[in-house]
């Protein structure tokens, strides 16, 4: 019971310190703040953008993979990168038939090309829209979910009609109340009729994910050309031969390509496993960065404190001569002054948690930057501060407990 009521006495002690110089209490634990808010806000990212890399392994599923011109794997010096814009050559329709014909660890190979263009519909118009020309089997690739209506045929494909699969945002402008299938669009001058409206995706990092457009790709190919910009989508048999699908194209690549053995590969081949290593090397980046401002931060803010409280200490000598002589062991002041030290950094923990939990909506509502607040971080970020505020105490708990009591009765109120 003695030592319960010595610990809630302490936490009250502590608290009535903090309501009594908000000022004070504000720059003692501002550093606490600053690196509580650092580290949840970084752990919010983190969190948030494993979401979304999720959702975008998901989409391509677990046996997908992509053929790009360029590589994105490792660290890409803009050396590295000048030497693959001079050495790689576009992706061809001619080597994609060559794929599709001697390709047997693959199930579906699909293609696309992109390219910014100006939306219009009655009145309005709508500048700078990503349009893809896409095969047909991509809907089965990319995991396409339709809100409405459907993916384009084959049939259209072949006969390169003019029709469209648009994304939510031009739903949401340009036919706000109606279902838009069958509406006619105007690409570029050309009119599309509408046949499916994809789900809407959101927006991430600011941009929204909803504002584009796919067609057929011979559609595409017809108005734009198929000179460049080509990228091929992939899915292998099954999950077991995933790695021997990747390897299977890359030969044949390099066989229609006539590379000889020495020769790095003109061209990029990842999949969602690339997607994840790719991140989680960012991740590593930002966690080192993260872990080296929030330990200044601590350490800085622990200083302050332990400051604090010897300033504490000496304010109180007389209290705690008059405790001793009535009979307050060296454990009683000692147990005191470290619960209030710890309280103290767990108070400014949580004050940290909750500016970080402001910053995580603001951010993610007006940027759209994915920050997903953790438990984990809740927990990490108030443990670490009380851990911290227990340290820094010691100190000056120690310096407390060991005045000698008649000293610290002749010493002033």
């Amino acid at each position: 019971m003695h030592g319960t009521a010595s610990f809630g006495e302490a936490i009250r002690v502590a608290m009535a310190s903090l309501r009594s110089s908000k000022l004070r209490s504000f720059l003692t634990l501002l550093g606490i703040i600053l690196a509580t808010t650092t580290l949840i806000a970084v752990m919010s990212v983190i969190n948030g953008m494993n979401v979304v890399i999720a959702t975008q392994v998901s989409d391509m599923g677990a046996d997908g993979f992509w053929v790009r011109q360029y590589s994105m794997m490792g660290q890409i010096s803009p050396k590295k990168w000048q030497e693959m814009m001079r050495r790689n050559p576009p992706l061809k329709r001619e080597e994609y038939e060559f794929l599709k014909e001697h390709l047997t660890l693959v199930r579906e190979l699909g293609m696309e090309a992109s390219r910014s263009v100006t939306v219009r519909y009655g009145n309005e118009a709508v500048d700078w829209v990503s349009l893809s020309g896409v095969t047909p089997n991509t809907a089965v690739i990319k995991n396409v979910q339709a809100a409405s209506g459907r993916f384009f045929t084959d049939s259209e494909n072949r006969r390169r009609m003019y029709v469209a699969y648009i994304g939510n945002d031009f739903k949401e402008k340009f036919f706000p109340e109606v279902d838009p299938v069958g509406k006619t669009l105007q690409i570029d001058g050309l009119p599309f009729t509408i046949v499916g409206v994809a789900k809407a995706q959101g927006t991430l990092f600011g941009q929204s994910r909803d504002n584009f457009i796919m067609i057929p790709i011979e559609t595409f190919f017809k108005i734009y050309g198929s000179r460049s910009g080509l990228g091929y989508n992939a899915l292998a048999i099954d999950q077991e031969h995933f790695l021997q699908a990747q390897e299977e194209m890359r030969m044949l690549l390099r066989v229609y390509r006539h590379l000889r053995p020495n020769e790095e590969d003109n061209f990029g081949i990842f999949g969602a496993d690339s997607l994840v290593q790719i991140w989680q090397q960012l991740t590593s980046v930002i966690a080192a960065a993260a872990v080296a401002v929030v330990s200044v931060f601590m350490v800085v803010g622990g200083v302050v404190i332990m400051n604090i409280m010897l300033a504490v200490v000496t304010e109180r000598t007389h209290e705690i001569g008059i405790r001793k002589s009535v009979g307050a062991r060296k454990q009683d002041i000692l147990s005191q002054f470290l619960v209030e030290s710890s309280t103290l950094a767990a108070a400014g923990g949580i004050m940290g948690v909750l500016l970080a939990w402001v910053i995580a909506v603001v951010v993610r509502n007006t940027a759209g930057v994915p920050m997903e607040l953790p438990v984990s971080a809740v927990i990490v970020g108030v443990g670490l501060s009380t851990v911290i505020g227990l340290f820094f105490g010691i100190y000056p708990a120690k310096r407390a407990a060991e005045l000698d009591p008649i000293e610290a009765l002749r010493s002033e109120k």
